[in-house]
């Protein structure tokens, strides 16, 4: 492991001129030609040299909410594992972060337990029994706009409440009522709002007033809440009772799915009680590669993130990124045409693997990594309609990841996801959640972008039932058999990109995991043919060369929060990091 950052050394890490040259000659990888000399800029580095993550010696949550961490972590000083904390920890983010925290959606877990054991649980939502491929289109088989974000037709079956009972059940020490009863208290008693909370709430006050029950509750008497208000939802918090007293089955066969379905009936949805009786989650096995020492432990299809971020580290795996520095020309070509590939990959072959045949194999089989790579030409960008794929998708941005580790080495990621945010807008009766609009990362029409620019294939078109294809990427990093890190984001189709950089950032470019989560970052997802950055990763010398080189740059000021912790290799204390995209979140541990 490179040493960690410090303000001399950030400075100086990219220093040098390195060529194209110094990239290995293997032999589907030849690397010559001129030198692409500069880095990050230094006012970049400088900053980043100040940023110092949470430690803590036995313990660790991390959530993009402060009072969701805080409920980890009394779990965790009461007694429980890391599994107890995730599974409240989820519940409190559904009254504190109901943007993007839920149990009107449903995501992932990816866990490595002290004995060894690797798991993952697929919770993520349904298509309701009775969708069809040709939902999102008129009679003229054009797609309908907002169909499947804004209307009672964008909602699957929710996720969220069966699969974090069945991983307390399964591997919890505690009960049902000790985890979410600190979310009931939240939800009854109220939180005060931060300016983060009302930012998010601004975005859809038109919305929210078009809904009388969803207006009682987000909005203050028909205004916005304003910072330093104390938002109270009653609702919620009888939902959230009826949970703790009945477990899975209140939610699935008792009133609170009575009243999604009778609401989806009422406007023009395909929800019926048979789609809650016969919903299920599953356990699967996750998805493992190595990168330079490291194993990475990561979600399985429906995600695609595992698969995707580890075909990019093995097309990646023979460049010195490490030589060549964070922000470096040379690292920024290679990552992009990386990505480039695994995404035209991802986008055609992936889907539920309930219904499709994921080559996961062949996708990460070393001959498939080396025709990949060598199509990478060291000096030009390659341009995308040069990369075969199938087009059409669509992945909304308005996640949410946490991260926990305890005293034991029990380590836990989960993403979760009402899709967009707020999801549809809309609340069923008196429940109090907000309802997914996760229908909408299906294919609606083969070769029609969806809201994130993203083009898939028909491997992920609706069909009763199945579970769109995701993005969300939450992963353990494993060194020696033993936890290094937990990172996970969201951020739609850049939740990739970005727990590849954060990865990338600990490992190749020796930033502590502040850094590593805080730094700027890219993304290109094989179209549209740009690469998306943050201000502050291209030097304006390395941005010219490259564009020289055939790349086209859009700067995107917003991206998701990666909420990561990594087991310090000097101290062997937990090293916790909220990303500086959400002020509203914490690190924590004791």
């Amino acid at each position: 492991m490179r040493a960690w950052l410090t303000l001399g050394s950030l400075g100086l890490m990219c220093m040098g001129t390195p060529t194209w040259a110094d990239a290995p000659q293997v032999k589907d990888a030849q690397v010559s030609g001129r030198a692409l000399d500069s880095t990050a800029p230094p006012t970049t580095l400088a900053a980043l040299a100040k940023d110092e993550p949470v430690h803590a010696a036995h313990a660790m949550v991390v959530s993009d909410q402060h009072y969701a961490t805080e409920v980890g972590v009394r779990i965790l000083q009461a007694g429980g594992n890391a599994i107890d904390a995730a599974v409240a920890v989820g519940y409190a983010q559904a009254v504190v972060n109901p943007c993007c925290g839920n149990i009107g959606g449903g995501g992932y877990l990816v866990a490595h337990l002290a004995d060894g054991h690797n798991l993952f649980l697929d919770f993520r939502e349904k298509a309701p029994l009775k969708a069809t491929p040709t939902m999102f289109q008129d009679a003229q088989g054009q797609v309908v706009p907002d169909r499947s974000t804004l209307s009672y037709l964008g909602t699957g079956v929710p996720g969220t409440v069966m699969g974090l009972n069945e991983a307390l059940q399964r591997y919890g020490t505690m009960s049902l009522a000790q985890v979410i009863q600190p979310a009931i208290e939240l939800a009854r008693n109220g939180f005060v709002l931060q300016q983060g909370d009302v930012n998010i709430f601004n975005r859809r006050v038109k919305d929210f007033a078009k809904e009388p029950n969803v207006a009682a509750i987000f909005l203050n008497n028909g205004k916005p809440w304003q910072v330093g208000d104390t938002l109270r939802q009653p609702q919620l918090a009888r939902t959230l009772e009826q949970i703790r007293d009945g477990g899975t089955r209140a939610f699935y066969h008792g009133p609170i799915a009575q009243a999604v379905v009778k609401a989806s009936e009422a406007n023009g949805g395909l929800l019926s009680q048979r789609d809650f009786d016969e919903y299920t989650v599953q356990w699967d096995t996750p998805i493992q590669c190595s990168y330079h020492g490291y194993q990475l432990v990561s979600a399985p299809p429906p995600s695609s993130g595992g698969v995707t971020v580890c075909e990019i580290l093995q097309e990646l795996q023979p460049y010195p990124l490490a030589k060549w520095g964070y922000g470096s020309a040379q690292a920024i070509h290679y990552q992009v045409e990386a990505e480039r590939r695994a995404f035209a990959d991802r986008n055609s072959t992936l889907g539920d693997p309930a219904f499709v045949h994921n080559p996961v194999a062949e996708l990460l089989s070393p001959a498939h990594i080396a025709k990949l790579r060598s199509t990478i030409q060291p000096e030009q960008a390659t341009p995308s309609t040069d990369i075969k794929g199938d087009l059409d998708g669509s992945e909304g941005t308005n996640t949410t990841h946490y991260s926990v580790v305890d005293a034991h080495g029990n380590a836990v990621g989960v993403t979760y996801t009402i899709n967009f945010l707020f999801g549809t807008g809309h609340i069923a009766g008196d429940t109090g959640f907000f309802l997914n609009d996760e229908m909408d990362d299906f294919t609606s029409k083969p070769g029609v972008p969806n809201a994130f620019g993203l083009v898939q294939g028909k491997a992920n078109q609706v069909e009763p039932g199945k579970r769109p294809l995701s993005s969300m990427t939450p992963t353990v990093v494993l060194k020696n058999g033993k936890v290094f890190m937990v990172t996970g984001s969201p951020g739609g189709s850049t939740i990739i990109s970005t727990v590849l950089q954060s990865i990338l950032n600990v490992t190749q470019y020796g930033m502590n995991v502040q850094q590593a989560v805080n730094a700027p970052r890219m993304h290109h997802q094989w179209y549209p043919d740009v690469v998306n950055v943050e201000p502050g990763l291209l030097a304006p010398d390395v941005q010219q060369q490259l564009e020289q080189h055939g790349y086209h740059f859009h700067v995107v000021n917003s991206w998701g929060a990666d909420e990561a912790i990594l087991i310090n290799p000097q101290t062997g204390q937990l090293d916790g990091a909220n990303d500086r995209r959400r002020p509203a979140g914490l690190a924590a541990g004791y």
